[in-house]
């Protein structure tokens, strides 16, 4: 991780889940062993998907010795900053050094009273700074997308962890930021060979997000058109935003993004079951460097 972290290294490549962070007792023995097992691979961090709040990640960094646990992300319009924060504080000495706040705005339509973002993003980072027990810039990241959110990401926090976004929107990012600040974009996978299948999978984790205007937006400046977002998305932008092939085809996609400016890349292993893919995490991690 580079020096705006402030020494938290979440090495180059990290895995990015939702079940991992959902509380359901009935998953917690095997995401325990499955953080723990990440850990042993040598992945950097997991980035805990859905919304989750800090607790979260209390399970998974007592399972692991090394790894970083992330949220990716929290939603600025669940808890009070102040309340984070001491969430924050009251972890473990030791788990807490390996905690990363992932903040994000969220998206209207699926957001209760949801308005002017970016100002409740700033209201969020000052509530964080002035809490009793502050979180320090260098660990928290936003969600950013656009050159505004990107921008307060370089100012206010050690970088940004921007979703669903192409080789193209990495090197924007990273120009975005300027030098000394981490960029860790998630990134889709699907290990299939069989193109049409891998692609069917890819369009059924899409569906949900072309309905969210922050991330169709975004697309739109990147060069898509409304042809590219009809039909549960075109091919060129499902190339665009996920890599599908096999663990070679994924590590050239990774190494992309490295070359374009990220320094960490969040891989989501996609399948068209709620399985957790432990199998291809470690497909992956044999097929690959994580350091």
């Amino acid at each position: 991780m580079t020096s705006g972290a402030q020494q938290q290294d979440i090495g180059r490549v990290g895995v990015w889940n939702m079940r991992l962070g959902q509380g359901d007792s009935e998953f917690q023995g095997e995401n325990r062993e499955a953080a723990a097992e990440l850990d042993e691979l040598g992945y950097g961090a997991i980035w805990l998907g859905g919304s989750p709040p800090v607790a979260s990640a209390v399970p998974l960094l007592a399972a692991t010795r090394r790894l970083t646990v992330a949220t990716g992300i929290l939603s600025v319009w669940n808890q009070p900053a102040a309340e984070v924060a001491q969430n924050i504080a009251d972890l473990e000495a030791g788990a807490a050094e390996r905690f990363l706040l992932g903040l994000g705005v969220s998206h209207a339509p699926i957001t209760e009273g949801y308005a002017h973002p970016y100002a409740k993003m700033v209201e969020f980072l000052d509530g964080l700074d002035s809490a009793p027990a502050p979180v320090p810039a260098g660990r928290r990241v936003l969600a950013a997308l656009g050159p505004r959110m990107l921008k307060l990401a370089a100012d206010r926090s050690a970088g940004a962890h921007p979703y669903l976004v192409t080789v193209e929107h990495v090197a924007q990012a990273r120009a975005a930021l300027g030098p000394g600040k981490l960029l860790a974009p998630e990134l889709g996978v699907v290990l299939d060979s069989d193109l049409g299948r891998a692609r069917a999978t890819a369009r059924g984790a899409l569906s949900m997000y072309l309905q969210l205007p922050n991330y169709v937006n975004n697309w739109r400046r990147l060069g898509f058109t409304e042809e590219d977002f009809a039909d549960g998305g075109s091919n060129q932008l499902l190339d665009a935003l996920f890599a599908i092939g096999d663990a070679a085809d994924v590590r050239t996609r990774v190494a992309a993004y490295h070359e374009a400016g990220a320094d960490h890349v969040a891989i989501q292993v996609l399948r068209p079951d709620t399985v957790l893919p432990r199998a291809e995490w470690r497909e992956l991690a044999a097929a690959m460097p994580l350091d």
